[in-house]
């Protein structure tokens, strides 16, 4: 989970979890003939040229000139710019004819500044709507690849790069390719775990016409096609535990969501820095603890089976940096760990053989430290379905570093991958008496402001490099307690019903209950 909880709630653990889980077949993006692109690296011609060769540019304002190449490609000598020491607006493209209809997916590197009025990808005149994609900022300089599907019904199609730009605003582009296949994101899921509580504390919500209206259907409404629902052993306040998720889980599987059953392994909040036992086991031995894990396991999803919820997807721990059930089962203890997640996983295939297993860590920047984990988990044979990773871009680092670990655990593991926890503010004012873990300007990240806007796309480029992960690996996406709004009674804390909540303005409902702009990006492709 993120550390910054723990340092604004003065040590206590409060878990950042998203929702995820899906037996639907994934889209891939392994196919197969790859179209002529011409020069598709920006290699063809010398650094300055303002139309390089295969491409054409246009400004209705006259602007051509901010279309060029210069040194410094991704890959190869050269990359396509667009910059001008004034406001600027201009497109780059270049028209493929003679296309066998069907699936495509362009592929293209990038890097920006953010800041303009629009940047972005897109496939247009192929027989449909134009598809885009919004190129993210990436102020540490870092290349991003980017990928947008389209279906070419007319045997055409035509590839722009398109700026509505401020002044020195600037992006690159380079090595791109056009191949036959289409991608997708399969999971949009959202976390309402604490959504019972606050409607039982009196919380509303509504669509954004002022209607008043069930959260989760709000949500799904909006696009969430899965509900992750954390389970705590002996919460104090009686909430997330067995019987509460059963009927969390029936609201989502009425509205036709999946599930994703996260277990904590603890009567409160588990992450990186606090993986407490639950009262009950606390004098155990390391085999009674595995036992316990089976039973309670077996125990929460046999029941969820027996309503006719079975859960389509379980994680095995959350957030597990240093391991599970302290101290027994940290990873200074690798035996003892990969016995209790084996016992999880065992128990959730016994009840569901369908039912995927998610393993989850708090490393979406971190390849390195992900690789020692699942290296030592897989060594010792633990079995897994899907790696789950917590990304939140003001603890976790830029994104292309989130997508050095997605892709590398991706093809190192041959998994499903998948953001399992994501959120940004949409402001930085205060709606309760608690401080907000994201609550100051130095904290923001570059290119994202604490605006509906930012919240937006700090979303949507998440959803992006997801859908970027080869091989069709990349699962999806899921955002964090989008319903947890400040109510009275409903904090952090479940000893204390007068707790705070520090994470309302990162949620997907504003202060006057309505969904924020970044809820319509649920419905992502």
């Amino acid at each position: 989970m993120p550390q910054g909880t723990k340092r604004l709630l003065a040590g206590a653990a409060a878990s950042l979890v998203i929702a995820a889980a899906t037996t639907v077949a994934l889209p891939t993006t392994s196919a197969q003939a790859a179209v002529t692109v011409a020069n598709p690296g920006f290699e063809t011609g010398s650094a300055g040229t303002a139309t390089p060769t295969g491409w054409s540019t246009y400004s209705a304002g006259g602007q051509s000139a901010a279309s060029y190449t210069e040194a410094g490609g991704h890959s190869g000598s050269y990359r396509l710019t667009h910059w001008a020491a004034a406001a600027y607006k201009v497109e780059t493209y270049q028209y493929l004819s003679g296309l066998t209809n069907g699936s495509y997916t362009l592929t293209a590197w990038v890097r920006s500044s953010g800041g303009q009025n629009a940047a972005y990808l897109a496939l247009k005149g192929c027989g449909g709507a134009e598809q885009r994609t919004d190129l993210p900022a990436t102020p540490n300089g870092g290349w991003i690849r980017l990928v947008t599907p389209v279906a070419v019904t007319n045997g055409q199609c035509t590839i722009s790069i398109n700026s509505d730009a401020n002044a020195g605003n600037w992006l690159n582009v380079d090595d791109i390719t056009l191949t036959s296949g289409s991608t997708g994101v399969a999971a949009r899921g959202v976390d309402v775990s604490t959504l019972k509580k606050s409607e039982d504390k009196g919380g509303t919500y509504a669509y954004g016409d002022g209607t008043p209206a069930d959260a989760l259907t709000v949500l799904h409404a909006a696009g969430a096609n899965y509900a992750r629902l954390k389970v705590w052993v002996n919460p104090a306040d009686g909430y997330n535990s067995k019987a509460r998720v059963l009927t969390m889980a029936a609201r989502a599987k009425a509205l036709g969501m999946k599930t994703l059953i996260d277990f904590h392994y603890s009567d409160v909040w588990a992450d990186p820095g606090a993986q407490t036992k639950p009262s009950p086991w606390a004098s155990y031995t390391a085999a009674q603890l595995g036992t316990a894990v089976y039973n309670h396991t077996y125990d929460v999803l046999n029941a969820l089976k027996a309503q006719g919820t079975t859960a389509d997807m379980v994680q095995i721990g959350n957030e597990i940096n240093g391991g599970m059930l302290w101290p027994e089962g940290s990873t200074a203890n690798w035996t003892n760990l990969a016995s209790f997640l084996t016992q999880g996983a065992a128990a959730a295939k016994a009840v569901s053989s369908s039912t995927q297993v998610m393993l989850h860590l708090a490393k979406g920047g971190d390849d390195a430290g992900a690789r020692t984990f699942f290296d030592n988990a897989v060594s010792r044979g633990v079995p897994f379905d899907v790696i789950g990773l917590s990304y939140y871009s003001y603890w976790h680092g830029p994104l292309n570093d989130l997508q050095t670990t997605l892709d590398d655990m991706a093809a190192r593991y041959g998994k499903k991958v998948a953001v399992a926890e994501t959120a940004y503010a949409f402001t930085l004012a205060n709606n309760d008496s608690l401080e907000n873990n994201l609550a100051t300007t130095a904290q923001l990240t570059t290119g994202y402001p604490a605006t509906q806007a930012g919240q937006a796309a700090a979303l949507r480029d998440v959803l992006n490099v997801v859908e970027a992960v080869p091989g069709g690996k990349g699962l999806g996406a899921f955002y964090w307690e989008p319903a947890w709004t400040a109510v009275p009674g409903n904090g952090w804390d479940p000893a204390d019903p007068a707790s705070g909540n520090a994470w309302e303005n990162q949620a997907l409902f504003d202060y006057a209950n309505r969904p924020t702009a970044a809820m319509s990006w649920l419905n992502h492709r």
